[in-house]
């Protein structure tokens, strides 16, 4: 692929502008976050070309905005946040992506890294058979006919009012596990029966399970209001989305906005930015069936939340409270929401589009969960499987700059058929084991298609976030255990 020879302003060490004048047709010029040594890469993997071609949207407002973990993806970039005036803009399903409410949570425990080790091998081949993973895979959950559509409106509260988790784990879950305006008859036949198996499985690609110890941290308060006592601790990660239902969901209203848009007048630079008016008949079908997918994703999170504490508790020979079993937070990475957000001056209702993003709202705002008030909202990055993830907070300046956004993880540098003719999955496994992480996966070519070296390094995305200010550390952890889906 040819290196990107647009236009780019430097606007000071963490942010570049793509001017409005670069393409005729842009609305808003475009924003991206990067150091000069990341920008490299950027311009060469072609996303600003299409951070550039989202500037064309109908309704869009600020500037179309791409994140330091940025990379080319559908439509969209991956790393890509646009908001548009509910009023007369437009919703694009390219904006939020085909695994809908792909996301991340993150459980503290009681343990050590010291305690939790002498089991690890045991406790990763628990949380292995405990949690279906791989493609097409089908869980343990049996739904009664029609229970599908009660999935698609509860979300996490079916999964609590069924047994797998408890009442508590709601209040840390981004919009309760439960966005409303859902309407289960928007989503297609063929989605639901997607759907039905895969109820409780964590899938494929870069989907996994962590067991990880904290070994920095950088706000000890923040920390100590999450649950993050000290250095070795002990936590949880869960990193998965919609499933098939989620990706039928986005196939088949892609497919209805191709159609609609000749009829709204709508003419975009690149057909997958498909897209109606927010309004729209389409558009409102659009944003209720998302919803249902958003929460099927946060129902099967719940889901595997239940059961890798049990496995947990089963290897480590303790119950639940002795553990220490707590989710801190659960955020979504590929959402459209309907936000009201300052537009120059005044307050306007808009649909935020995050797309490989992570709502990154601050303290005081009403939309998080009253523990957090003090300190903002949650959130999660998880890098890859060999290094480090991060956990992080929102920021004010994340309110005033990119809709309360931040960045959502490592961003990937390399393909997955690149990576399988670099590496095998035996060499990923080797280097990873002689780091003294222990690894579980369902196949040997998804481990090479996901290795370290396919991905940015995350605190490199990290201090991009906070450098700018539109998230802020707190605590950064490293992998002792995977299982990739």
């Amino acid at each position: 692929m040819p290196k990107w020879e647009g236009k780019l302003e430097k606007v000071d060490e963490f942010r570049w502008r793509i001017p409005k004048d670069y393409k005729k047709g842009m609305r808003v010029p475009g924003l991206i976050y990067a150091d000069e040594g990341m920008l490299r890469q950027i311009i060469e993997d072609q996303a600003p070309e299409q951070v550039a071609n989202v500037a064309f949207l109908p309704g869009i407002v600020g500037s179309s905005l791409a994140m330091p973990d940025i990379h080319w993806g559908y439509g969209f970039a991956i790393g890509g946040v646009a908001a548009m005036r509910v009023s007369d803009g437009a919703v694009s399903p390219g904006g939020v992506g085909f695994d809908i409410n792909c996301g991340v949570r993150i459980m503290r425990t009681n343990l050590t890294r010291e305690e939790v080790s002498p089991k690890i091998k045991e406790l990763i081949d628990a949380l292995f058979y405990a949690v279906p993973s791989g493609l097409g895979s089908k869980g343990k959950i049996k739904l009664r006919s029609g229970e599908i559509d009660e999935v698609l409106v509860k979300g996490s509260r079916w999964a609590v009012e069924k047994g797998y988790g408890r009442p508590e784990d709601l209040e840390t879950t981004e919009e309760n596990g439960e966005i409303k305006g859902t309407d289960p008859q928007r989503v297609s036949g063929r989605a639901k029966e997607r759907g039905i198996p895969q109820l409780g499985t964590l899938g494929s690609g870069n989907h996994f399970l962590e067991v990880a110890a904290v070994d920095e941290i950088y706000e000890p308060e923040a920390a100590e209001v999450m649950g993050m006592n000290r250095v070795g601790q002990v936590m949880l990660y869960v990193h998965c989305g919609s499933r098939g239902l989620g990706h039928q969901v986005a196939d088949d209203y892609i497919k209805e906005m191709v159609r609609a848009m000749p009829k709204y007048g709508i003419e975009v630079p690149d057909r997958q930015l498909a897209c109606v008016p927010v309004n729209s008949p389409e558009g409102k079908d659009y944003l209720a069936a998302m919803r249902c997918a958003a929460n099927y994703a946060w129902a099967n999170r719940q889901c595997i939340t239940h059961w890798v504490r049990e496995a947990f508790c089963r290897v480590m020979g303790m119950s639940e409270s002795d553990a220490g079993l707590q989710l801190i937070y659960d955020v979504t990475h590929n959402i459209a929401k309907i936000e009201d957000h300052e537009v120059e001056g005044k307050r306007e209702k808009l649909c935020v589009h995050r797309k490989g993003a992570t709502r990154a709202f601050p303290a005081g705002h009403p939309d998080i969960p009253q523990k957090y008030l003090k300190i903002g909202q949650p959130i999660l990055i998880p890098g890859d499987m060999g290094r480090a993830s991060y956990v992080l907070v929102g920021t004010e300046q994340a309110m005033k700059e990119t809709f309360g956004s931040t960045c959502h993880g490592a961003g990937r540098l390399r393909s997955r058929s690149a990576m399988k003719k670099q590496l095998s999955g035996r060499d990923v496994l080797a280097v990873l084991e002689a780091r003294g992480i222990t690894i579980r996966a369902g196949s040997m070519s998804g481990l090479a298609e996901e290795a370290p070296e396919a991905y940015k390094d995350v605190g490199d995305v990290v201090r991009v976030a906070h450098g700018a200010g539109i998230s802020k550390k707190v605590a950064r952890t490293r992998p002792i255990a995977v299982v990739k889906g």
